[in-house]
């Protein structure tokens, strides 16, 4: 892994880059190379982080989600690209500790929604900032939630 894609050992790892920080869940994500609505939106926010005006932040399990996508739409070749776009842009990918999981557990229960779903919210609750989204069902009902699409 190149030092664009950081890794977080703790969500505190995040860089101090006196920039908003948002965190990005997986319908976000493929919408940089699907055009569906919110593309545009979602593409405004690789733009932030290249001008530094936002630090994105996206959970452990993100890369996977977008990648499968990826993969089963495009080939494996498209989801390497597409994997060397977000090392390029420099997303910071959040490390996974056993409270982070617990509170991700908590959100999924509280919203009858699945693990993968839970683990953008439980990761902006304990960054103290908001999230962003497309979907949603999994997510409408929740707060600090930035819907797009």
């Amino acid at each position: 892994m190149s030092s664009a894609v950081r890794s977080m050992s703790t969500p505190c790892g995040v860089p101090a880059m006196g920039a908003e920080t948002l965190v990005l869940d997986a319908s976000v994500g493929v919408k940089w190379f699907k055009d569906e609505p919110g593309s545009d939106e979602a593409i405004a926010l690789i733009d932030r982080l290249g001008a530094g005006t936002v630090a994105l932040v996206v959970p452990a399990v993100f890369p996977h989600e977008v990648l499968d996508v990826a993969r089963r739409r495009y080939g494996a070749s498209h989801a390497r690209r597409v994997w060397a776009s977000f090392d390029a842009a420099g997303l910071v990918v959040a490390g996974v500790d056993a409270s982070l999981i617990d509170a991700t557990l908590a959100v999924a229960e509280r919203f009858g929604c699945t693990v993968y779903d839970a683990a953008t919210p439980a990761l902006a609750a304990r960054l103290g900032c908001a999230f962003v989204s497309a979907d949603r069902r999994a997510h409408g009902r929740m707060k600090r939630v930035r819907l797009i699409g």
